[in-house]
């Protein structure tokens, strides 16, 4: 039995880890991730793949949770034998190679950072909602400002806001199901609408199967945040129980809330009265003329966006810690705070909230989608990355210790392999998606930029040795 197999067979007690505290219980990984998870990718990108894919968009929802589900059992299989701040970007680099651990690290800190400026710009289209006369880019500033307050508390006082803040959308989230549920069958004194949304208006697939697919380069990206419980591992208390335990809630969740509040949503209103300006299931609560619901409803995806700011820029700082502590950023991002924030990290981390505001500025039409697109080849590149780490991972691991894990993956390598050619066709499919087109190209040209960083500071650290 090699060194690795044998610390790979033994599982001690996880101490904290690098500076950071071991404060996030389960209750609070599992909101964290929801709020993560349930964001802008939901209520204001369904707008783009229901235009995509008319009623069938609940297809690519269904598909883009088979991907999750293989995602979610891979994670949680590291995560519980590694329980570390960098996560996957640590698998990566034990696994495959360091180019890859820092490689995969810096893709997801920056596309973090992406996604914080998406986020906080479909604040700022929410808040005017109700004050269409104030520039975009003061509610930018005020938002960001805030949960840059916010994330510099200790940890455990972060994922309790969170955890409030993810509540108010999954209840909300909840009771648009209930109350389109009402709607659609007619419960109560409305007539009922039925379902005749799903089948008028071009039919069910008014784009055919290549709809279907082409809305899936975007639904995916919906459940891009099962990766968070991997990134709160580095402080979670008891990993080997809170981790799989917190997998598990998030990801059924998750599928559950997709799919039926997307299916309610486009039975509610025709599809092709979806895909306008704003949140469609604020649009969904305009035509049913349910008294305040649509200001109601405005709130809550507000608070979604704000959700998925808070938690993303927590992310993109540990993320950013973790490769300043490895050597591969400057060791100022390693430092953290006496309350045991990574302080420097998370000032670092408001570079997205500044791309936010430039675009608010110049660009305010097309911001979010400009800065959404950005960010989708960076977490497809992640994903694959994890999904290729896996496959090591199970090569390296004894048989002992994979059977004592709590959440194990089957059929392998089977699973692991689908899960890496469909995120490949999802790639070259973003060709032919408009917004995407360039998401690829982007993202290639910023992965040879930070490859030649890469070497370039091994070299230097080689000749100082």
């Amino acid at each position: 039995m090699t060194d690795q197999e044998r610390a790979l067979g033994e599982q001690p007690p996880a101490p904290e880890v690098e500076g950071l505290q071991r404060r996030l219980g389960q209750r609070q990984l599992t909101m964290m991730a929801i709020g993560g998870a349930i964001g802008v990718g939901l209520f204001l990108g369904s707008r783009v793949t229901i235009g995509l894919a008319g009623p069938a968009v609940i297809l690519s929802y269904l598909l883009g949770a088979g991907i999750a589900l293989i995602m979610s059992y891979v994670l949680t299989e590291m995560a519980v034998v590694h329980p570390v701040a960098g996560a996957f970007g640590v698998y990566a680099e034990k696994y495959l190679n360091p180019w890859a651990g820092f490689s995969v690290r810096a893709t997801y800190g920056v596309a973090q950072i992406i996604a914080i400026g998406a986020e906080v710009t479909a604040a700022g289209i929410y808040i005017s909602y109700w004050l269409p006369n104030v520039p975009q880019w003061i509610w930018v500033v005020l938002v960001s400002a805030a949960l840059v307050t916010l994330n510099s508390m200790q940890v455990n006082r972060l994922g309790e806001f969170e955890y409030w803040f993810a509540m108010i959308k999954v209840a909300a989230i909840v009771a648009f199901i209930i109350v389109g549920l009402g709607l659609i069958f007619g419960i109560g004194a409305r007539h009922a609408i039925g379902v005749a949304n799903l089948t008028q208006h071009g039919g069910f697939l008014p784009y055919g199967w290549k709809g279907v697919w082409l809305s899936l380069t975007l639904t995916v990206t919906s459940y891009m945040g099962v990766e968070i419980i991997a990134v709160t591992a580095g402080e979670a208390q008891n990993p080997a129980v809170t981790i799989p335990r917190a997998m598990r809630n998030i990801v059924y969740r998750l599928i559950g809330f997709y799919v039926l509040a997307i299916a309610i949503m486009v039975t509610m209103v025709p599809w092709n009265q979806s895909s306008g300006s704003g949140s469609p299931f604020v649009t969904a609560f305009d035509a049913a003329h349910i008294p305040f619901a649509a200001a109601i409803m405005n709130f809550v995806v507000l608070t979604a966006a704000l959700s998925s700011v808070n938690t993303n820029l927590y992310l993109a700082t540990r993320m950013l810690f973790s490769l300043g502590r490895g050597g591969y950023a400057p060791k100022w991002m390693g430092k953290v705070s006496r309350n045991g924030v990574p302080h420097l990290a998370l000032l670092a981390s408001t570079a997205g909230i500044i791309a936010a505001i430039l675009l608010a500025i110049f660009n305010p039409k097309n911001a979010f989608l400009m800065l959404y697109g950005a960010a989708v080849a960076g977490m497809l590149f992640v994903w694959l990355v994890i999904l290729n780490t896996h496959l090591r991972f199970r090569k390296a691991i004894t048989r002992e210790r994979l059977l004592s894990l709590p959440m194990r993956l089957r059929a392998h390598p089977f699973f692991t392999v689908v899960g890496i050619l469909l995120l490949l066709a999802i790639s070259v499919t973003t060709f032919f998606v408009k917004g995407l087109e360039w998401s690829v190209p982007a993202f290639s040209v910023f992965l040879g930029i930070i490859s030649l960083l890469y070497l370039g500071s091994r070299r230097r650290d080689s000749g100082r040795s």
